[in-house]
């Protein structure tokens, strides 16, 4: 498995996340590739702590047998988190460091946003974390800063594009989208014959176009009140949300209202995270969405001619960056897209290129965000889908004190000291709280996937608690239920977990099943996912019925469900805990990202542009200006 290492003189009580990761010396990323089977030509440095891998690594090693495949998911959480990502990294600790397996962890990357607000990073904790633990939670190798600037150029070319069809004509504009070369010949730029086709138009030379051609290929003719698309940046800025763009004098009478998202919601970053070469990168961000014409047409990122452009911005952003846990062992970060108003994965590629690089009898675990109702839904009928790829297990993490609140225990919230009732013994609180683990369980067995639990310790769970988590986990049908100390010992509490992980890989067999197939209809999709969760059915505002309608009419009815809800409950309603019946889901609003390649039907109101708090996690960042350390981030 190439230079892993255990860790030693391992501290109690555990410290501070970032003290624990700048006591670690990270091994060069070079060493890191080396003992992953790739070399040179396979990756590009970014310092010596991380490297791109390129797509040609996957490529060279085609040949080669995929590893295991496992996906960790997680009960619904609280808002304080369960330890999924810090499970993940844990498990591979110990799969590399202690079982003396191939292992590859393959993760999202953080935004700056929850870095910054409240959550802090996202990379493991205690001793099971990716180092360096500041640049994975920071800047990194820039994905994110690339889709930003993508994502900005295409609102700025919606608004260049409306403000030019408002005060040019037919002849002008075309002239001026396809101006005259030195000798005097005009022609259509590469991008443009897409939009030709689409229109029906065979003509080569622009000089051949009828009046009524010219017309409708020069005007995209937006609705401006069903342009979908919006700034974004990646800080949490709740001023944002609504603003007004088009106020300064040669825009006069042409403001409109728009808003910004965070940059992670982005669809480029979901494009990202689903694409599997850069030709289908390419084919996805031009056939993005932006918004509708007065005549009810799609408008898609080469009708507006970017998509190129955009895949220039995007062509580094591609490759996952390779890093390392505080045990040596690799990590591909890829992508990030929002778990709720997204699907919530990393990327496909990554994925693809740690399974070769792994090979045979090694493994790759992939992190599914928040509960298991959302980021592993997600990521077995939409990531699988246009994968490929089938999971030999799924890992569902539970802790003891969700499992006491979905029982009916206090509310917990960042920041307040935990009840009571968290903090001393209450098997009773625990049994009824495990209708809610049982309910994954048996959503994710449906997938004819094995499950293992991965019940994540803390200090103050009880022998008695632990042991009716696994008796109801077995119950439901979890192949095992495991408990693990990884937070506070590394890979070594983690290694019950990795055996039974081991064991239920080597046990698959059988197809991936998916929850519903691509050809029901929109509405029949949903019901489906809703019915999965405890609903009797589902209810479409008005809005959401012309939105289904409208997408059909498009061509877009054939795209995998993203439904985006509350992380907090099965169900719409966060206070709604354990695992909820007979509820009817109401669908407030239905979008489609179709580059990405799926519809999102919204329920309730889903923020994407996420705000401060009082007391941001901003206050604790600091740099040691003596040895240039990074402090206080979590």
């Amino acid at each position: 498995m190439g230079l892993t290492r255990r860790l030693e003189n391992v501290v109690s009580p555990t410290p501070a996340d970032i003290d624990i990761a700048n006591s670690v010396e990270p091994l060069p990323i070079g060493v890191i590739a080396e003992g992953l089977g790739l070399n040179p030509k396979d990756i590009h440095f970014y310092g010596p702590y991380k490297a791109k891998v390129l797509l040609s690594a996957r490529d060279r090693l085609k040949d080669v047998q995929d590893g295991f495949y496992v996906v960790v998911g997680g009960i619904t959480p609280t808002p304080l988190g369960e330890g999924k990502s810090t499970t993940t990294v844990g498990l591979c600790q110990a799969i590399g460091a202690y079982l003396g397996k191939k292992v590859v962890t393959a993760l999202r990357q953080p935004s700056q946003g929850p870095t910054f607000g409240i959550k802090g990073g996202a990379a493991g904790g205690g001793y099971s974390q990716v180092i360096p633990m500041d640049e994975f939670n920071l800047h990194m190798t820039g994905d994110i800063h690339a889709i930003t600037a993508s994502n900005n150029l295409v609102a700025a070319a919606i608004d260049a594009r409306i403000f030019h069809e408002a005060t040019q004509s037919d002849k002008a504009l075309l002239n001026r989208l396809c101006p005259a070369d030195k000798e005097g010949n005009r022609k259509f730029a590469p991008v443009m014959l897409k939009r030709l086709k689409k229109l029906g138009i065979t003509k080569t030379n622009p000089a051949e176009l009828t009046p009524e051609e010219s017309k409708a290929f020069v005007r995209l003719d937006f609705d401006k009140e069903q342009i979908t698309w919006k700034r974004v940046v990646d800080v949490n800025d709740r001023f944002l949300r609504k603003i007004t763009v088009g106020q300064g004098p040669e825009e006069k009478g042409m403001t409109r209202e728009t808003g910004y998202d965070i940059a992670v919601a982005s669809e480029i970053m979901a494009v990202l995270a689903l694409t599997t070469s850069l030709a289908d990168m390419r084919e996805r961000l031009g056939n993005m969405v932006l918004g509708t014409s007065k005549a009810g047409d799609a408008i898609t990122a080469d009708d507006l001619g970017i998509g190129g452009a955009l895949t220039v911005l995007m062509k580094d952003a591609i490759n996952p960056t390779l890093m390392q846990t505080l045990e040596g062992t690799p990590v591909l970060v890829h992508a990030g897209p929002f778990a709720n108003i997204a699907h919530g994965n990393s990327s496909i590629v990554a994925d693809q290129i740690a399974l070769k690089a792994v090979g045979p009898g090694g493994f790759v675990v992939t992190e599914a965000g928040f509960g298991a109702d959302i980021g592993l839904e997600k990521f077995m009928n939409i990531k699988c889908r246009y994968s490929g790829l089938k999971p030999h297990c799924a890992v569902i993490v539970a802790t003891i004190r969700a499992l006491k609140m979905h029982g009916g225990g206090p509310d917990v919230s960042p920041g307040k000291p935990l009840d009571h009732a968290y903090r001393t013994e209450n098997v009773d609180l625990v049994k009824a709280g495990c209708s809610n683990l049982a309910k994954h369980i048996q959503n994710t067995k449906a997938y004819n996937v094995n499950v293992v639990v991965a019940v994540n310790v803390f200090a103050t769970d009880t022998e008695a608690e632990i042991s009716a988590v696994r008796e109801a986990a077995l119950q439901a049908g979890a192949y095992d239920a495991v408990a693990c100390t990884h937070h506070s010992h590394g890979g070594k509490g983690a290694v019950d977990l990795a055996l039974a992980v081991k064991k239920a890989c080597e046990e698959q067999s059988g197809d991936l099943k998916f929850l519903y197939p691509l050809d029901l209809s929109v509405r029949e999709k949903i019901e489906a996912i809703a019915k999965s969760y405890g609903a009797a059915g589902i209810e479409l505002s008005p809005e959401a019925e012309q939105q289904i309608e409208t997408l059909t009419k498009q061509g877009f009815g054939g795209l995998p469900i993203c439904i985006a809800k509350t992380q907090y409950s099965f169900s719409h309603m966060p206070a709604a805990k354990g695992a909820p019946t007979g509820f009817i889901l109401p669908i407030r609003e239905i979008k489609a990202s179709v580059g990405a390649g799926f519809i999102y039907p919204i329920i309730g109101t889903m923020s994407t542009m996420p705000g401060l708090p009082t007391r941001p996690a901003y206050y604790d960042i600091d740099i040691n200006t003596e040895t240039g350390k990074v402090m206080g981030l979590s």
